[in-house]
């Protein structure tokens, strides 16, 4: 079965279409079958992006499974003078990020295979709609290698649906000795903070 966390999806690709409307921001994206949500933007994103506040306005950001980029284009539309870097492990989805980008002008969005980033940039700020279907140990896997670069004073915002394990996430983040709080609740959404 093909996943929207594959590498290369084997779905065949059939190009649509997605709005991405806040109160701060509308941007029309490209979606193709293989990617996470292609249908529209996802409930667990929207909440994501309509409760946190304003990233850093410089440094390095991260959007974590980036899919087709509608948090990491709200990130760079709302930080214009910071670097937003949009990783992913489907390839699919860094072209998407990429075309997006590119077709909303915004030019500091650097769209990435996961693997591609270099060891030595930290982040101010993660955002991130974590493939939670993945299952634990990678996902586990996955948050500690990311949130480890972190800088000093850097936050991550997770968004992570409650009977999809958030509280246990948040449980988890604490036993690895992260700080991890619910930063907002809704729609059976939690968003998680976490700090070092």
């Amino acid at each position: 079965m093909a996943h929207y966390f594959s590498e290369q999806p084997r779905t065949a690709s059939r190009p649509g279409s997605v709005d991405l409307v806040l109160p701060d921001l509308h941007l029309r994206l490209e979606t193709d079958r293989g990617v996470f949500s292609p249908e529209r933007v996802d409930l667990g994103t929207r909440v994501l992006l309509e409760s946190v506040p304003p990233p850093p306005q410089e440094g390095d950001l991260l959007d974590l499974g980036c899919g087709y980029g509608p948090i990491a284009l709200t990130m760079a539309s709302r930080a214009p003078g910071a670097s937003v870097w949009a990783v992913d492990v489907n390839r699919r989805s860094v072209e998407l990020t990429a075309r997006n980008a590119q077709a909303a002008r915004l030019d500091k969005v650097r769209s990435l295979h996961i693997d591609e980033v270099p060891d030595d940039v930290k982040f101010r700020a993660i955002w991130s709609n974590p493939a939670i279907r993945i299952g634990k140990p990678a996902l586990h896997e996955m948050l500690t290698r990311w949130l480890t670069r972190l800088t000093p004073d850097g936050v991550a915002y997770l968004v992570v649906q409650k009977h999809l394990g958030s509280d246990s996430l948040q449980r988890w983040l604490g036993e690895q000795g992260w700080q991890a709080g619910r930063a907002a609740s809704r729609a059976a959404y939690r968003i998680l903070k976490v700090t070092r």
